[in-house]
């Protein structure tokens, strides 16, 4: 029993790490992509990045030896998860490329709370008076942080609210996706949404694409390579140790987000955004603590 006890805090220290490691590399993802928008139009930009996603992806399937084309691929989950990749990726990709980077990332630190609300809804699951009381909570953080109605709001700060929603409705079909998808699978459908959406933003936007400079090039192969190895990184931190230990971890983005905006970007952090992600990351961790299974007692021999 001891060492039982000894692997699994092992196992959760080893996917903690996994995590940390994952929202450093989706910190640095989000700098490259904010930095090429410079110089790229959006879908230009998107369809670009996409690709390259998809083609690291590609090449791990190669290496693992993982099929990517099969029946599941278009089953109706993965249908649904499709879209709202786009959806997720179109607007976040906006929010960071027109918004300060730093907002952006702590208003995408609420997806998990959505989440669990539309687990509830959608799925029927349980969630207690506790955990709704902390849905509200971190609801109002959002809403502190875009402040609507006031002289400071600016509408733009609804795109990272869009691309919140569309990534937690991309989490949620992906609890009824085939579990037969792994992560090359699953990762290279994410980043071919990605192309999806430049080229749905392009045809909106018609703006003709303009020369790649190097500088943009290597931001691009950077933000490929990077958001890749965040997503199997992610990917690695769930399946190693227990996801009530590790997702907590989730919320280490937040300090490489806001850290990247304001050492790289000159961005400045307000009174509102501190309140307001005090209370996300406070409603998140209330709703993991809650929703841990109980301790099975054990019987002396």
């Amino acid at each position: 029993m001891q060492d039982q006890i000894t692997l699994d805090r092992r196992a959760n220290l080893i996917g903690s790490l996994w995590m940390i490691a994952a929202m450093a590399c989706f910190a640095i993802e989000d700098v490259f992509v904010k930095a090429a928008s410079v110089t790229l139009p959006v879908g230009q930009l998107l369809m670009l990045f996409g690709a390259g996603g998809a083609i690291v992806f590609v090449a791990a399937a190669v290496v693992t030896k993982t099929p990517l084309l099969s029946a599941d691929v278009v089953s109706g989950p993965m249908r649904v998860r499709v879209l709202f990749e786009v959806l997720g990726r179109l607007f976040y990709a906006l929010a960071i490329a027109l918004t300060p980077l730093s907002s952006a990332t702590v208003i995408l630190q609420a997806t998990p709370i959505v989440v669990v609300a539309s687990a509830a809804l959608v799925f029927g699951e349980k969630v207690g008076p506790r955990r709704w009381i902390a849905i509200i909570i971190g609801l109002i953080g959002v809403l502190i942080i875009i402040q609507p109605g006031s002289d400071s709001f600016s509408a733009l700060s609804i795109l990272a609210v869009l691309g919140m929603l569309g990534f937690a409705g991309r989490d949620l079909a992906s609890r009824a996706a085939p579990k037969t998808l792994g992560t090359a699978a699953l990762g290279f459908y994410g980043f071919l949404a990605v192309v999806i959406a430049g080229a749905i933003y392009s045809a909106y936007e018609a703006v003709p694409f303009t020369a790649i400079s190097a500088q943009a090039a290597l931001h691009l192969s950077g933000a490929s390579v990077i958001g890749a190895a965040a997503y199997a990184g992610l990917m690695k931190a769930m399946r190693t140790g227990e996801v009530s230990a590790v997702t907590p971890f989730r919320y280490s983005r937040l300090l490489f987000g806001v850290a990247c905006g304001v050492f790289i970007f000159g961005e400045t952090v307000s009174t509102n955004m501190l309140l307001g992600s005090a209370l996300i990351v406070a409603s998140g961790l209330i709703i993991l603590w809650r929703s841990r299974p109980a301790a099975v007692p054990t019987q002396r021999r």
